[in-house]
């Protein structure tokens, strides 16, 4: 059995991403004929469930978003996503005594791309994406099974209430950061059993 277990989301809490994805999500949803999430509330609003979750709830086409984005993605400049400061050092530090894994709705693709890209890939024992499973739960349960993780001692680095939500269906420990796409009140109210501020706090939990 592993001592800790860090998962990390990846947009909001590696990935300063939110414009991109603002602009590319927008996009898609334009090319649908959707213009429910033109407002920014409105697109954050989505993240207080499992993304996907949230949109087959609005009766959206998983499918159809997906295949759409497709052809948006490569149309936005993704150079503009870049690592949060203080993050880089921290998974370094963490990464030297224990696993790390992204678990993301994003593509396990454009993650490790942008990864890559940012020296940060190495620090990560794996990636677990929207090409693995759609739900974070479930891939957190498969990361436990396979890197024998505690339940107590498994944490979830998350940004948004709905990160929190599928980390608590998991039964593992939840970390909410305030530097990513919800806000520190937002998050508060799912309490979280750690709501932090800088990621050097990520290195004391």
């Amino acid at each position: 059995m592993t001592d800790k277990l860090f998962l990390f989301d990846f947009d909001g809490v590696i990935v300063d991403s939110l414009a991109f994805y603002r602009e590319s999500s927008g996009r898609c949803f334009a090319g649908m004929g959707i213009t429910d999430f033109e407002d920014e509330e409105a697109f954050l609003d989505l993240f207080d469930d499992n993304f996907y979750v949230a949109l087959a709830k609005r009766d959206i086409d998983i499918e159809e978003f997906r295949q759409v984005a497709g052809r948006v993605g490569p149309t936005v400049d993704d150079r503009i996503i870049v690592p949060f400061p203080g993050v880089p050092p921290v998974l370094e530090q963490l990464s030297a005594d224990h696993p790390l894994l992204v678990v993301s709705s994003n593509s396990g693709k454009t993650i490790g791309k942008i990864l890559s890209r940012s020296g940060c890939d190495h620090y990560f024992e794996t990636v677990l994406g929207s090409d693995f499973l759609f739900s974070k739960s479930d891939k957190i349960a498969h990361a436990m099974e396979e890197w024998k993780g505690d339940r107590d001692r498994t944490f979830f680095i998350g940004d948004t209430v709905g990160d929190m939500r599928e980390a608590q269906e998991a039964g593992v420990r939840t970390v909410a950061v305030t530097w990513g796409w919800h806000s520190r009140e937002r998050l508060a109210r799912v309490a979280p059993d750690y709501l932090i501020d800088d990621p050097v706090e990520l290195c004391y939990i």
